[in-house]
């Protein structure tokens, strides 16, 4: 048993070795957290001057991660029982103003969706599904509070309340809120985070639903099924409203015992009752982003599992950079290295970073190091193609004219099959004629809404010669490009 872990270990360390090219399809995403103004708003939106301030404050933010390539950011949209939305369900959060249900004087979900796509990012609604907080808070929430407004499907444990999985209209309930982000807003995921009971939580108080709905099942069987009708209910909801919006989680990091390591008691499907495996074998999850909050032989194995289990699906392993604070624990930053380069060599989806502030705060020069090498390129989104896979139509009559140290591109629009939405367009330069567009690097531009295309280098030795445009659907189908060729 000793050989083989030691044997592994090294088998590890000869993959980190084993740097390749910077992907041209990752996932590169930031959770950005609002919760106590982790990470964001620092200012109160009480006047003019702060609203304007607390929206500098994100923008900040925004164009830190876009200057390193990020291209997904996960926005907390709603925390215990609140939201940073205009809603006619819950109430805003008391972080942007400083008193519950108090509107900020514009809509910080919106504000984030356009800011994010403006950067040619992704903008997820991140949603905190079950807790609902603590007496205080539930308190100073209000009327509006959902403990209030729908008593029956809350459930107070260990001095604070939850919303009841046990309760076939909890799922309804969740729902109601999903409907009006995705119909409201532009959002491209929703992304659910403690979506599972609480730990060890063997005296629950769910043991009148159980007698009603149990049909036999042993407690445990039925809680994680309650747990995955909340996903199967909430996925085909979202489906059937707009199906490019990607439903996503992010479990408890180890799903359970694998072959090779122990969870040591701490897992997703015993511990907190999510079958998150089931949820991928079943098709109704399009990302799942467990929570790999650990380093060394808690880490790879567990990682592997995910990717090993995903049955097509996206994993996107999400890192635990807050360790490398000295306050939080005693990383180095070569863990992290180490994790990015096997989630690469075992083709994963991306990786996602717990939590912004960290990066903006460049610890130990993670951040430096993600724009210097990791991410020194742009990256696409992984395509989905168990959701579309026709991709729109190559562009057409591709233009150039160069002015005054720009270079102006325009071409003709292209056409998809999904006419609910019009394709956008990459972007790509180069010194060599064809333009490779399998080659991360050549991209200089994506998400572009348009047919005009002004590349403006901050750099004369970034000019490009030659230029390439291709069209790309929101599940992530991109056309052949059209190449441009100067006399």
């Amino acid at each position: 048993m000793h050989i083989d872990r030691y044997l592994f270990t090294i088998f590890l360390l000869l993959e980190s070795l084993s740097l390749k090219a910077n992907p041209k399809y990752e996932v590169r995403a930031a959770w950005v957290t609002a919760v106590y103004g982790l990470d964001w708003p620092q200012t109160k939106a009480n006047t003019p001057a702060a609203i304007r301030r607390q929206q500098a404050e994100l923008l900040a933010i925004l164009d830190k991660l876009k200057e390193a390539n990020f291209n997904t950011v996960l926005f907390q949209t709603r925390t215990r029982g609140d939201v940073l939305y205009k809603s006619n369900i819950e109430p805003f959060n008391s972080i942007l103003t400083g008193k519950t249900g108090k509107s900020p004087g514009y809509d910080p979900l919106k504000f984030a969706v356009q800011e994010c796509h403006k950067r040619g990012m992704e903008c997820h609604a991140w949603i905190v599904a079950i807790p609902l907080g603590n007496r205080r808070h539930v308190a100073r929430l209000g009327r509006k509070s959902v403990v209030v407004q729908n008593r029956k499907i809350c459930v107070p444990y260990k001095r604070e309340w939850f919303l009841n999985p046990g309760n076939p209209k909890t799922k309804k309930y969740l729902m109601r809120l999903i409907t009006e982000i995705v119909s409201q807003y532009d959002i491209d995921g929703v992304h659910f985070d403690y979506l599972r009971y609480p730990e060890k939580a063997s005296h629950f108080p769910d043991r009148k639903e159980y007698r009603l709905y149990g049909k036999g099942k042993t407690i445990d069987q039925w809680r994680r099924d309650n747990l995955t009708k909340i996903v199967r209910y909430i996925y085909r909801g979202v489906k059937r409203l707009k199906p490019w919006v990607k439903v996503s989680t992010c479990p408890v990091g180890k799903f359970r015992d694998t072959s090779r390591y122990s969870s040591r008691g701490f897992n997703a499907f015993y511990t907190v009752y999510q079958d998150a495996q089931g949820w991928l074998k079943e098709g109704i999850q399009d990302q799942i982003y467990p929570m790999m909050y650990f380093r060394g032989n808690n880490f790879y194995p567990f990682a592997l599992d995910w990717q090993e289990h995903s049955y097509g699906r996206q994993i996107i392993p999400g890192l635990g950079i807050y360790f490398l604070s000295s306050s939080e624990g005693n990383w180095t930053r070569d863990e992290v290295e180490r994790q990015i380069n096997f989630v690469r060599t075992n083709g994963m989806a991306g990786q996602g970073h717990y939590r912004v502030k960290y990066l903006m705060e460049n610890i130990q020069g993670l951040y430096d190091q993600l724009a210097d090498k990791y991410y020194s390129t742009q990256a696409l989104q992984p395509p989905m193609p168990w959701l579309d896979s026709i991709p729109p139509t190559t562009p057409e009559d591709l233009s150039l004219k160069r002015k005054e140290g720009y270079t102006i591109l325009q071409w003709a629009r292209s056409e998809d099959n999904d006419k609910q939405n019009k394709p956008y367009y990459i972007i790509y330069a180069s010194d060599h004629y064809p333009v490779d567009t399998s080659r991360a690097e050549n991209i200089i531009a994506q998400r572009v809404e348009g047919t005009t295309y002004t590349y403006a280098p901050l750099r004369p030795w970034d000019n490009r010669d030659y230029f390439a445009v291709s069209a790309i659907d929101r599940y992530g189908n991109e056309s052949k490009a059209v190449q441009l060729k100067l006399p």
